[in-house]
């Protein structure tokens, strides 16, 4: 009879060592799909599932762009997996909202992108690219709205003086 336990024992060491030589598997947060998911089909791969979330929260008011911040921001916070950074990044680099930090996002990237392989990869090289663009033409635009600014002075200066 010690003999059994002590082989159901071993045996259950060799199954939990070798649960630990898996791949880690990415956490995703709700068990209910989630509203970007396409109902229907194959399941998406997560470069899919991150795609199609852009998509969805590109066409989110204010006050759900905020709350959707929040649960990806919480779920970074819990597990800082490839996936929950590349989603976390995309909200961070939408464009006028109130929440957008270029520079935290591609913080939030970089350890991805580090990596240099793994199956997100190329998306987080993607959008990281696109956040290095977006920063680029606004250091353009500030250029070029103080260059407008100074031209607005200076001819606001010659109508005085012309008076």
């Amino acid at each position: 009879m010690n003999r059994l336990y002590l082989a159901i024992g071993a045996g259950c060491l060799v199954l939990s060592a070798g649960c630990a030589l898996l791949p880690e598997t990415e956490t995703r947060e709700p068990t209910e799909p989630a509203p970007w998911v396409q109902p229907g089909g194959p399941p998406a791969t997560d470069v899919e599932n991150l795609v199609q979330y852009f998509g969805y929260i590109r066409k989110l008011s204010a006050a759900d762009l905020a709350r959707e911040h929040d649960i990806a921001r919480q779920a970074y916070n819990r597990a800082r997996t490839d996936y929950t950074r590349v989603r976390f990044a995309m909200l961070l680099s939408l464009p006028g909202a109130t929440f957008s930090d270029d520079a935290r996002a591609l913080d939030v990237l970089d350890p991805v992108l580090r990596k240099g392989d793994g199956r997100l990869y190329p998306l987080a090289q993607m959008l990281g690219s696109h956040i290095q663009e977006q920063r680029r033409l606004n250091a353009s635009v500030q250029g070029l709205q103080q260059k407008l600014d100074a031209l607005k002075s200076l001819e606001r200066s010659i109508i005085e003086r012309s008076r």
